[in-house]
């Protein structure tokens, strides 16, 4: 299956990642979390993505397995949207499983997206106008937090401004300094599945040659 991710910048995307988990890893040591033995699980949070080069990427790990495996994956993408789209349509956020868990794991784990490498522990951001936004974390940091008295100005963040503004560095190099018309992202992991490998909105082929 021929892809658009040209190597160098899936290169510097995993390079991406490794830092996301890093700073990611630094946090959660610091408060003690771990995901194991939680009761919950986070591959059933309603998550949208928001860039051609993630869902590039998640398709270069798709095309990596064997075809059955991808059409049962794809399969569970449009049973996932259907349902999904059903809730929605009755005002409740979904919470279903990603067609990608199974037995509990990701099965294109090193391929996951930003979101899904972030979530979990507090985090901050600051946006282009300067606001700064701040994230708790899934439940169980915010117990620990409780449970371990941190005061606010001492409470450990997994700063995500500098990592964003790398990811957007890479989409921008993605789609050729096109970013501006390219139409906007906004997709399940479900819908990238369905979609198939993402076609650069003003490519005529998928070499990236314009």
């Amino acid at each position: 299956m021929e892809l658009i991710l040209p190597p160098k910048l899936a290169d510097e995307l995993r390079v991406l990642y490794e830092d996301m988990e890093k700073a990611y890893d630094g946090v959660a040591r610091r408060l003690g979390h771990s995901c194991d033995g939680c009761p919950d699980n986070c591959c059933d949070s309603y998550f949208l993505h928001h860039t051609y080069i993630e869902w590039a990427f998640l398709w270069q790990g798709l095309s990596a397995l064997p075809e059955d495996h991808r059409r049962v994956l794809v399969s569970r993408a449009n049973a996932y949207e259907l349902e999904a789209q059903k809730l929605i349509a009755r005002g409740k956020r979904p919470k279903l499983m990603c067609p990608l868990n199974e037995d509990g794991r990701c099965s294109l784990y090193t391929h996951r997206l930003m979101v899904c490498r972030t979530h979990g522990v507090p985090a901050s951001m600051t946006r282009p106008d300067g606001k700064q936004l701040k994230f708790p974390g899934c439940f169980r940091c915010q117990e620990l937090v409780v449970d371990q008295g941190f005061a606010e100005h001492e409470l450990p963040l997994m700063e995500r401004t500098e990592l964003l503004q790398r990811l957007v560095s890479l989409e921008q190099e993605f789609l050729l300094g096109k970013r501006h018309i390219a139409p906007k992202v906004k997709r399940t992991i479900s819908a990238m599945l369905i979609g198939g490998v993402p076609e650069l909105p003003h490519c005529s082929d998928r070499t990236g040659k314009c």
